[in-house]
């Protein structure tokens, strides 16, 4: 509990300084295609699909130059074919994302993400005791914001950490994402140089 508190302050806090800071402010939305690296018990996987939803604050370094935190819900995990079984890890991902904008709305971005476990379910049967509650990740993508502040996001997210606790086995996520996001605040929809 203790933690969670000291996470939420940390968010609030960091919420009043990009306020200060002039940060435009958005929603975002969208489908995971969401898997897991399984090693050295190589499985038969389908993907989890999901959706994730979160917020995300747009800070302009320099004309060129973002810099995007975001909080997001993601329903992530895996389908093993062999058992027959679906894993179903919900996470909540804190993305910051360095991003290059180009002048016609478009723009590459890349950077370090924490999740922090919400949930975890094989089935109907409650694993979360035996996940690592934290998974460091790095997330590459492009995105296109329309002059309307509506814009479409593709990204793909690696997971860094083993987050099995239990056993040898390597468990890393792997999530695909696309969706779509829209800014409220009409100052930076546009990059001009």
């Amino acid at each position: 509990m203790k933690k969670i508190s000291l996470f939420m302050m940390s968010v609030l806090f960091s919420t009043v300084i990009l306020a200060q800071t002039g940060a435009d402010f958005g929603i975002k939305a969208g489908l995971n295609v969401a898997n897991m690296s399984i090693e050295p018990d190589v499985r038969n996987t389908d993907a989890r699909l999901g959706l994730h939803a979160g917020l995300l604050a747009h800070i302009h370094l320099a004309p060129e130059w973002a810099l995007q935190p975001e909080i997001v819900y993601s329903a992530q995990g895996f389908e093993d074919k062999v058992s027959n079984v679906k894993w179903k890890l919900d996470y909540i991902n804190v993305p910051i994302m360095i991003q290059y904008m180009f002048n016609n709305g478009f723009r590459l971005q890349a950077g370090p993400q924490v999740g922090f476990l919400a949930s975890a379910k094989i089935d109907n049967t409650d694993i979360k005791d035996d996940l690592k509650k934290i998974d460091a990740g790095l997330g590459f993508g492009v995105g296109y914001l329309s002059s309307s502040g509506f814009g479409i996001d593709a990204r793909y997210n690696l997971g860094l950490s083993n987050v099995n606790d239990e056993g040898s086995t390597e468990l890393k996520n792997r999530v695909f994402q696309v969706g779509l996001f829209y800014m409220f605040n009409s100052q930076h929809k546009a990059v001009s140089r």
